[in-house]
């Protein structure tokens, strides 16, 4: 059950660096912090090649790579947009929503229909999307869906849950042209070097203001490479699909981070909708 354990670790991890560059975009530009998570990262991320064998990349890796690469960009920038503009407790609990996708992706594609726990899974996260803004009901039984498409935060997060159903597929397709390790420190370099200049661009800040020494930077930097690490750790000892299933419990933990940190409002209502969500991502996931 170790890979249990690295799972609720990555999960943890993922929440505590939203929170902290949540915070960090208090006072400093979001493509700013955008790219402090992906460049402070690396060097925590680098030393792990030594432990790692290096494999032959085929045609089939590069291709995945190099449509993977806009996709996750795209889906990049709309997740710290949304957890700039809106509470982390109605941002998050909507990543769950990637499994549904993809059940409908492969409907359209593949003809795949769901199990019976896959359709009580899909009825569940839509609860529990409701439960989210449950406090609203008291405006007409639709206010609480209204508010979904009106918070932009939950909007852009639903966009980006769309894009993860894809990239998903398209990860496992390079790590198993690859390896699990090698494929988390070569794409996230990749993907640090393509978002470089479009940060740089985008914060109207001077260059130099990327290489300044802080706290914050090393600190988001520490918990998002602990991220990644503790995610391939756990892949290694167990199928993808029950270490994505517990390392989604980020959800649960932005939650809480929103209700201690930002003091964010209805966090009972937002942990009961969080915990409906999971529940359904895990019997969408598992069964």
């Amino acid at each position: 059950m170790v890979w249990v354990i690295y799972s609720l670790l990555s999960g943890f991890c993922f929440a505590t660096a939203d929170a902290l560059s949540k915070k960090a975009m208090e006072q400093e530009n979001q493509y700013l912090i955008a790219w402090a998570r992906l460049a402070y990262c690396l060097p925590f991320l680098m030393p792990m090649l030594i432990f790692t064998k290096i494999p032959v990349l085929g045609l089939t890796f590069w291709l995945t790579i190099l449509i993977t690469l806009p996709l996750e960009l795209t889906a990049y920038v709309l997740y710290i947009r949304a957890i700039k503009v809106s509470p982390l407790s109605l941002t998050i609990p909507f990543l769950s929503l990637t499994p549904v996708f993809s059940i409908f992706v492969s409907f359209v594609i593949l003809k795949e229909l769901p199990s019976v726990a896959g359709i009580i899974g899909v009825i569940l996260v839509a609860i529990g999307g409701y439960t989210l803004n449950l406090h609203l009901v008291s405006g007409g039984i639709l206010a609480p869906l209204k508010a979904i498409v009106q918070e932009r935060g939950s909007f852009y997060m639903l966009i980006v849950s769309f894009i993860f159903s894809i990239t998903v597929t398209l990860g496992k397709l390079a790590i198993l042209h690859s390896n699990p390790t090698f494929f988390g420190v070569l794409y996230f370099t990749l993907f640090g070097v393509v978002f470089t200049p479009l940060a740089i661009v985008k914060s109207r800040q001077p260059i130099t203001t990327f290489f300044k020494a802080s706290k914050s930077y090393f600190l988001i930097g520490l918990f998002f490479a602990a991220m990644i690490i503790s995610h391939c750790l756990a892949i290694r000892l167990v199928e993808v699909s029950y270490m994505v299933s517990i390392k989604r419990s980020s959800l649960l933990f932005s939650i809480i981070y929103g209700g201690l940190i930002f003091k964010e409002e209805n966090i009972r209502e937002r942990l009961l909708g969080g915990l409906l969500m999971m529940l359904g991502m895990i019997l969408i996931t598992l069964f």
